[in-house]
């Protein structure tokens, strides 16, 4: 007898995503899982309870996985002054205006998203936002939340000024009589975010579901969240997955990223043990460790075996090669011990003394320890030196791309190129170098440090230019296929977040899955960014429909 499928999406066709790349027509599901892919003969499954999607052509492909994201920081800011999609100057004035003059009680105004290119040097200064909210502190963490813009007020309650020495890990950037602009670099950032009101835990929930809902409405089924935990700059982010799981409401598959503190050493494995262990219900997992090993390129923070080049605006021109956060030596300690406990650990490294040194780690943790299966990953790899590349597949180091940031734009043009020199440029995000020496690729987006739409991802790392865009290639050499770039965002993130029944339509697996408006393979590779998903469905449940 014939056991009817609860789904059955028909009328292909159907990327499945597998080593060989094949394709199907029908996808049978029960309960959760996938039970038959195949063509017409799965028509035989329906019944009188089946539900029947009919593709029309429309390309159905396992679900998206976000690799690096911070959804809950990045749904909170929507509900606070959002200042993204957006670069001019004046928009930015509007936006603050509108936003304090709509929330009159709040006691700071807090929100973010504006762009280093909007400003000279990258560096607002806090007499625009004095005379927009003379009279409540001001807040603003930037795009990519590495430096944020405070006004007067907030400055003053945070106790700086022009005697305020800067920390270790960051930098107040001063007028030329020393007096601090209001722009943080950094750890400097902690000086006022310690004394801003903390997120609330009703509103943390609420970010994390109203960021669920884009993420999914993007085809994405789960994801890797990058910083768990309380850091300098952020508060802590787990109350709002443990409440969406006591409310049944976390819909997608998470991997969270426990953050390590560098105040700190290996005591605090103790404290990370306990913490997954606490921290694992429902559709969550808090089984990595989150390693911020150094800055970014733009500021000058990001760690360069070379300095940066002169006219840097860096305290030391021509020597200056960025922050190393956590000292190398004793970070192969650290992740040595890390996984000897089982813990995964995802680097944060940019620069190409961060990437070598992440390497360094997970390379005396296999030393030590043997080659687990915990699949280190290093997030950014923004400039990686041409004799790391074969590390990557040599130490089973997944290679963690933001495709989005491989394109040439005012950031990279203005602030980053002119330092780094023609020979180093060149080795920025090498996708295709790594995809050829044999890496695994895995894909995220950081948002809301930029889109986390995937497939504007995917035509980055295709094209290597940003969308509708009839400028310059960045480095065509790196420019990876279509189906590699799928690949990442689908099976690699899967292999990183140890969810190895998704990633693959294939019977048996989860039936995480989402439709697309058309099939990218069918047209050329420019008009990549015109895909949009039209239904996401997580363990055979729909969770999005345009």
């Amino acid at each position: 007898m014939t056991t009817h499928a609860d789904l059955l999406l028909i009328g292909g066709p159907v990327h499945l995503g597998n080593a060989v790349r094949s394709r199907a027509s029908a996808v049978a599901v029960r309960g959760e899982r996938i039970v038959a892919v195949g063509n017409d003969e799965l028509r035989e499954l329906a019944g009188p309870g089946t539900e029947i999607v009919d593709l029309g052509g429309r390309l159905l492909i396992p679900g998206f996985q976000d690799a690096h994201v911070h959804p809950v920081g990045a749904g909170v800011e929507l509900g606070q002054c959002d200042l993204t999609e957006t670069v001019d100057v004046e928009e930015y004035r509007r936006r603050i205006s509108a936003y304090a003059a709509a929330n009159p009680d709040r006691p700071w105004i807090t929100g973010g998203g504006w762009s280093m290119e909007s400003f000279p040097g990258g560096a607002p200064h806090r007499d625009l936002l004095d005379a927009l909210v003379p009279d409540r502190p001001v807040y603003l963490a930037n795009r990519d939340h590495h430096g944020a813009w405070a006004n007067s007020r907030a400055l003053e309650l945070a106790g700086i000024d022009a005697s305020t020495p800067d920390p270790a890990d960051g930098r107040i950037e001063r007028d030329a009589d020393g007096v601090p602009t209001g722009m943080l670099q950094e750890g400097a950032m902690h000086l006022v975010a310690a004394v801003v009101p903390e997120t609330t835990r009703e509103e943390k929930l609420a970010g994390l579901l109203r960021a669920q809902q884009v993420l999914h409405s993007l085809g994405i089924t789960a994801w890797q969240d990058a910083l768990i935990g309380a850091n300098p700059v952020m508060s802590d982010t787990a109350t709002a997955y443990l409440d969406a799981v006591a409310e049944d409401a976390l819909t997608a598959r998470v991997v969270g990223a426990l953050w390590w503190s560098r105040d700190r050493g290996a005591e605090q494995i103790e404290d990370l043990l306990a913490a997954r262990e606490a921290l694992t219900a429902g559709r969550f997992r808090a089984t990595s460790v989150k390693i911020m090993q150094d800055g970014i390129a733009e500021n000058h923070t990001a760690a360069m075996i070379s300095p940066y080049g002169a006219g840097c605006g860096c305290r030391n021109p021509g020597e200056h090669r960025g922050l190393s956060f956590v000292d190398p030596d004793a970070l192969k300690e650290y992740v040595a011990a890390l996984d000897a406990h089982d813990f995964q650990v995802h680097f944060h490294a940019l620069g190409d003394r961060a990437v070598r040194e992440a390497l360094d780690a997970v390379e005396a943790a296999r030393d030590k320890n043997g080659f687990t299966d915990l699949r280190p990953h290093l997030a950014h790899l923004q400039i990686v030196h041409p004799d790391d590349i074969a590390r990557f597949r040599r130490l089973g180091a997944t290679a963690n791309m933001q495709p989005l940031w491989a394109a040439h734009e005012p950031q990279m043009d203005e602030l980053t190129i002119p330092f780094l020199g023609p020979e180093r440029s060149a080795w920025q995000y090498p996708f295709g170098s790594l995809l050829r020496s044999g890496a695994t690729l895995a894909a995220g987006s950081d948002w809301p440090v930029s889109s986390a739409n995937p497939i504007l991802g995917i035509h980055v790392a295709v094209n290597r230019r940003e969308p509708q865009s009839d400028g310059p290639v960045f480095y065509a050499d790196e420019r990876i296929d279509l189906g590699s770039a799928l690949a990442a965002y689908t099976s690699g993130t899967a292999y990183v977040n140890h969810l190895d029944d998704t990633g693959v339509i294939a019977a048996g697996n989860l039936a995480d899955l989402a439709v697309l408006d058309r099939d990218p393979f069918d047209g050329p590779a420019d008009d990549i960014w015109d895909t949009h998903v039209e239904q996401t469905f997580v363990g055979g449940q729909r969770v999005f429909a345009r």
